[in-house]
């Protein structure tokens, strides 16, 4: 069971959007993840290299059809880090 625990790294809105969509999916295309968060390429690059810095997501880069692209997957870390720091923001609105 995860310890509910509040990640600084985690909390700002697009790492933590970042994070829950990848809780729902074995990996996701950095493409596809940019469009949903409707953010240019860099931003998305930079929120993505502080979370694979802290071990939290790990990306790829396979060719499809010729093209390299990006597919950005939540470490098992990742996954115990967001999950703790739901159950804190949990705890702080009173749902545990």
């Amino acid at each position: 069971m995860t310890e509910a625990k509040f990640d600084t790294l985690i909390h700002g809105q697009n790492r933590l959007q970042i994070c829950a969509m990848l809780t729902s999916t074995a990996e996701i295309e950095f493409k596809v993840l940019r469009e949903k968060l409707d953010i240019s390429d860099s931003v998305l690059s930079k929120h993505l290299k502080s979370l694979e810095e802290a071990n939290y997501v790990r990306s790829t880069k396979r060719k499809n059809f010729g093209r390299q692209k990006t597919w950005l997957s939540l470490s098992e870390g990742g996954r115990s880090a967001y999950s703790g720091h739901v159950k804190a923001l949990q705890e702080i609105v009173g749902k545990s």
